[in-house]
């Protein structure tokens, strides 16, 4: 049971709302013990000011191919059943709940092959006659379950892939999801989006896998797959095509990190250099990135962010379901965001202005980005920590390895959607993803506010957040720059109050100069009293620890909220840039590192032992005055 704290006015407005002040980052944090609304409790009524809303738009359930052969009979239904606030039982036995029910969830499930080895289990059907199904309706362990996996994906690559390409298969388990979104949504309550999964790669595996997201609650007969096209622009063409008929959607793509430098290329898939009819049809179509999920954080890397001693954070270094190592160049969101500046300088055309989410990849159904209580993805294959690869094994393996020979150690327990908008109704939130006022987290509900602009309130202002939006712009959004004066920003950020307190919260700058993309990472507000450090722009540590024995952390450091007001000391009105925000909590016990102390073994040592959760605004992109 959650002992709910009242809260001062002030924290109220910012539960639905954010702040601001003068040129010197102004810290200001409420009493380590506070706890935000969440934005269950406040969701009933219409909030011009907005509300912030939390959920997943990358769910499998059992008609993806890959989920089912996991073990995953967990149908749409019982999704949106489990993000309501069910329980559903794992495919190795346990049952899955979440402490509180989330806001809105959309059902992903891969469009190609969509339901197809749930039919080739059932041996009333013809495709399960077909070569390739031989076993599948008599699925063993890990091990079997795996062989027949890759030899059904190995077929699935080859010539004779049509073969098991069943349209009527597809199109019962297509209307099953339809209906089944359509089923749940229940306005002002809880939200649910028709939605299915695009996963396309290229020759060499780079992933290119999107999720398409529909506003209301028609959609087409059919989803456009790979088998269609394995180009994004060919999926993006279906996508104007239904929009001219009344159809309107979006694709967000996801795992950059794993697309081997293919996600955000410079040329189109031809090989022909970006131009502007290219980035306009795909930010129509693709106005936001998932940043954040189970397979990964896409925001930076190390060898592109030098300087940012964040930047080490949950990297999965492969290209999807191999050993490949994966591209860092082209794969992460910030270079992106750097590359289309560039473009935009010189060229007057920006491919790569989008805002983010976090979302969580599941294939059991059920979103999983708790770290203490961490179910991972793929069923019976990653079920506990031995298969995780976090636990030893029995027994070590011939070479005398103590762990397990997986990848899944390399993922996160990751990340959560996170909108503002006026009420828990599909079109208030799918316009916030149009308009890109998105956040994501890496599993946590924290919260973020992020405006800009050149007549922007205190942050004591009693009426703050109305006077935001009316001088400035909010996260997501492009402000003109003025050359007679210079733009604040106000940033603020909340704990989820069932997490780890705030540490602190930066403004990430990208722009252009002479040329040159150039970043910079500046601490605008730090907890327990701590000052940015002018020279560093750094917070001091505050001393927050995790004890390893039993993941407890320190008591009464960081806190519940954060704000600040800021301005840029090397603003220069005639550079492009954007800003966008990134707020990091104390640290705490890695999902690993749990797994190891309820096995009574130490944590491994080669894997992080603690990480500090973090949530990312969408940017904010400002451009020369004309």
């Amino acid at each position: 049971m959650r002992t709910l704290i009242r809260l001062s006015p002030l924290l109220l407005i910012l539960a639905a709302c954010s702040d601001n002040t003068p040129p010197e980052p102004v810290a200001s944090e409420s009493t380590p013990d506070a706890v935000v609304a969440t934005a269950a409790e406040t969701n009933s009524e219409f909030n011009s000011e907005r509300n912030a809303y939390f959920g997943d738009l990358h769910v499998h359930t059992m008609y993806s191919f890959d989920a089912f052969i996991f073990g995953t009979t967990s149908s749409p239904d019982d999704g949106y059943e489990f993000a309501k606030g069910g329980s559903i039982t794992h495919p190795a036995g346990f049952e899955m709940k979440l402490d509180v029910p989330l806001d809105f969830y959309g059902v992903t499930d891969h469009a190609f092959y969509l339901g197809v080895l749930r039919e080739m289990a059932d041996p009333a059907t013809e495709i399960s006659k077909h070569e390739v199904a031989e076993g599948m309706t008599n699925l063993g362990g890990v091990a079997d379950r795996r062989a027949k996996f890759q030899r059904i994906g190995a077929f699935m690559r080859s010539a004779r892939s049509s073969e098991i390409s069943d349209p009527q298969i597809t199109k019962t388990a297509w209307d099953d999801i339809v209906a089944a979104a359509n089923r749940h949504n229940d306005p002002g309550n809880f939200t649910t989006f028709i939605a299915y999964e695009y996963t396309s790669s290229t020759d060499d595996r780079g992933n290119l896998h999107r999720n398409v997201i529909f506003r209301d609650d028609i959609a087409p007969a059919m989803p456009f797959s790979r088998l269609d096209s394995q180009n994004p622009e060919g999926l993006w063409q279906w996508m104007d095509d239904n929009r001219a008929a009344g159809i309107e959607s979006l694709a967000i793509p996801h795992n950059s990190n794993g697309s081997n430098g293919s996600m955000f290329m410079l040329t189109d898939w031809s090989g022909r250099p970006l131009d502007s009819a290219y980035a306009s049809q795909r930010m129509r179509n693709e106005p936001l990135v998932e940043i954040t999920q189970v397979k990964g954080t896409s925001d930076t890397h190390p060898a592109l962010s030098p300087n940012d001693e964040w930047a080490d954070f949950e990297i999965m270094p492969f290209r999807i379901a191999t050993r490949l190592p994966s591209q860092v160049e082209g794969s992460y969101v910030r270079e992106a965001y750097l590359n289309g500046l560039k473009m935009q300088a010189g060229q007057g055309f920006n491919p790569y202005q989008f805002g983010v989410i976090g979302s969580s990849d599941t294939h059991n159904a059920t979103y999983a980005g708790d770290e203490d209580d961490y179910w991972s993805k793929v069923g019976l294959m990653d079920a506990d920590g031995i298969r995780r690869g976090s636990v030893p094994l029995p027994q070590p393996r011939a070479n005398g390895e103590l762990y397990a020979d997986t990848y899944y150690n390399t993922w996160g327990a990751s990340g959560l959607a996170g909108v503002w908008a006026e009420e828990n109704t599909r079109a208030s939130i799918y316009d916030a993803f149009r308009r890109k006022e998105t956040f994501g987290t890496s599993g946590p509900r924290m919260k973020v506010r992020f405006f800009a602009g050149h007549d922007l309130p205190q942050l004591d202002d009693s009426n703050m957040l109305a006077n935001a939006y009316a001088g400035g712009v909010a996260m997501g959004s492009d402000l003109i720059g003025d050359a007679n004066q210079q733009p604040s920003f106000i940033a603020w950020v909340a704990k989820d109050p069932n997490g780890p307190p705030l540490q602190r919260v930066q403004i990430i700058k990208g722009w252009v100069e002479a040329g040159e993309a150039m970043e910079q990472v500046v601490d605008v507000a730090c907890s327990d009293g701590g000052v940015v450090d002018p020279l560093s722009n750094r917070c001091p540590d505050n001393g927050a620890r995790v004890n390893l024995e039993d993941c407890s952390i320190s008591a009464g450091l960081g806190a519940s909220e954060l704000k600040a007001s800021w301005q840029d000391p090397n603003y220069d009105a005639a550079q492009h840039a954007f800003y966008y925000v990134r707020a990091i909590a104390n640290p705490t016990c890695r999902w690993s590192t749990w797994d190891a102390i309820r096995a009574g073994v130490a944590p491994r040592a080669d894997l992080a032992a603690t990480i500090q959760e973090r949530v990312w605004s969408s940017p904010i992109w400002i451009s020369p005055s004309q």
